[in-house]
């Protein structure tokens, strides 16, 4: 795939740093700060992650003894559950940041329900807060409370309630007038059992003979596991490691081990300052898989306007808010 070109008919290039959701409008932290409760900790998903995560290491050890298409249907599918929450819930659905027809649309409901991370409307939700609130109380995983909390443990405690009262004032209308959501959300169980367990664990059983054992921990659990973990990391490590070429005076990084394990989505300095940016990125598909699948869906048709940033308006932000280091290179 070729870069990105912003001059290409088929995108939408904006020339300032602001966005139709208002996510560029950033709460600063003393305005939501000042009341800081105790956590309470909700032992049960104490409990559902301790346990996720001991299965998930004991899938490995059953590596050795499944088959090679076994492992490659791992991948494939961790690859295609991944694009269901960067390209979907969280480029299409949370920022806009592209158009898509009804059938990529439900393709990504559907990989979305893959992942297990909330249905997209809640997802979407909690996105918003994050970006609008950002480090302060009333985002869902403040990273100034720690790479533990930012990465799991915000799942592991009641919400702040900053988080819900902040939640409450985030636009959601166009969530509502969209039928896939809604359909999503009121199935979401269902297709969650569907596309997180039965298909992913069916498949290598049915098709070339791997044990039911061997496929359920390895395609359903190993798998759910990794691409949990490689989207926590953009809420904890990118928010906490890397630099930051664009602001240097918020807390998201651009994190290149982050970039590659969750399929283009570490960029995260430049995500925050551009939120409205479809590849999340100034550099197009490079290092980005989710950018280059859009752009795919964009050459079959089923993707259209989608949204970049003008390479004079990066330059003057670099200029303008970069660190010096990043700026001189």
């Amino acid at each position: 795939m070729a870069p990105r070109n912003p001059e290409s008919e088929t995108t939408s290039t904006l020339t300032e740093d602001t966005d139709q959701l208002g996510l560029d409008a950033v709460v600063k932290p003393e305005e939501v700060n000042e009341e800081d409760p105790p956590m309470k900790i909700v032992w049960k998903n104490v409990g559902i992650f301790s346990v996720l995560h001991l299965a998930a290491l004991y899938s490995i050890t059953l590596i050795p003894w499944s088959l090679p298409l076994t492992w490659a249907w791992v991948l494939v599918y961790c690859f295609f559950t991944a694009v269901g929450v960067t390209a979907g819930a969280h480029r299409l659905w949370s920022h806009r940041a592209y158009k898509a027809k009804t059938p990529l649309r439900v393709f990504l409901a559907f990989l979305q329900s893959a992942a297990l991370q909330n249905n997209i409307f809640d997802w979407v939700r909690d996105h918003r807060v994050h970006h609008k609130y950002s480090e302060t109380n009333a985002d869902p995983h403040n990273a100034t409370r720690g790479f533990f909390f930012s990465h799991v443990g915000w799942l592991m405690v009641k919400k702040h309630p900053k988080v819900l009262a902040k939640g409450k004032l985030i636009s959601l209308q166009d969530m509502y007038n969209d039928p896939v959501v809604m359909i999503q959300k009121r199935f979401y169980k269902t297709s969650v059992l569907l596309m997180c367990f039965i298909l992913p664990t069916v498949v290598p059983w049915y098709f070339w003979g791997e044990t039911l054992w061997n496929s359920f921990y390895l395609a359903s659990i190993l798998r759910y596991t990794l691409v949990l973990n490689a989207t926590w990391l953009v809420n904890s490590a990118a928010h906490i490691w890397g630099n930051k070429p664009y602001d240097k005076t918020i807390n998201p990084s651009n994190n290149l081990g982050v970039a590659l394990g969750a399929v283009g989505e570490g960029f995260h300095n430049y995500h925050h300052v551009f939120p409205h940016d479809y590849a999340a990125s100034e550099f197009g598909v490079r290092l980005n898989v989710t950018t280059m699948f859009i752009d795919v869906m964009a050459f079959l048709g089923l993707a259209s306007d989608r949204k970049t940033v003008s390479p004079k308006t990066i330059q003057m932000r670099k200029e303008r808010t970069g660190e010096k280091s990043i700026k001189s290179s």
